[in-house]
């Protein structure tokens, strides 16, 4: 599914849609360069589970939200590579019992969590405002999944 979007507003509420559809236990990797929108993405679904205040966790790789289903927001920017070790360390899959976790810049690394998840990939445009949204599920968790 691609979809084109216009403005931070529009991301934000792409997430909320987004959220309407998910669940404890669900795994969503978000993917794009920086500015992208990832962090507008999730602050939209966090609006959609009833949580303010979602910040990039570029800093402090995980935050957790609380909210009628808690919401684990990760940045696994400087995990990739020779830090990869460190990724397993987060006990992320602990977190999906009772949880969403949405895991930036997780590529390559969240098959270690689960075979199940939803990808999400935003690219930035040539006008360097739209938006181009790519979202790929994988596994049967989210066959039928459209917003």
């Amino acid at each position: 599914m691609l979809l084109t979007v216009e403005t931070a507003e529009s991301m934000n509420a792409l997430g909320v849609r987004i959220s309407t559809q998910l669940r404890i236990g669900d795994l969503v990797l978000l993917s794009g360069p920086l500015g992208a929108g990832k962090t507008a993405l999730t602050q939209g679904i966090g609006k959609g589970l009833g949580i303010t205040g979602i910040t990039s966790p570029t800093f402090v790789i995980s935050r957790i939200h609380a909210g009628k289903i808690p919401l684990v927001h990760v940045d696994a920017y400087r995990l990739q590579g020779d830090n990869a070790a460190l990724f397993d360390d987060l006990d992320l899959d602990s977190f999906l019992v009772s949880s969403i976790v949405i895991i930036e810049w997780g590529e390559g690394l969240i098959q270690r969590i689960d075979s199940e998840y939803l990808e999400i990939d935003i690219s930035i445009l040539e006008d360097f405002q739209t938006r181009s949204v790519s979202i790929r599920p994988h596994g049967l968790r989210w066959q039928g999944f459209s917003v």
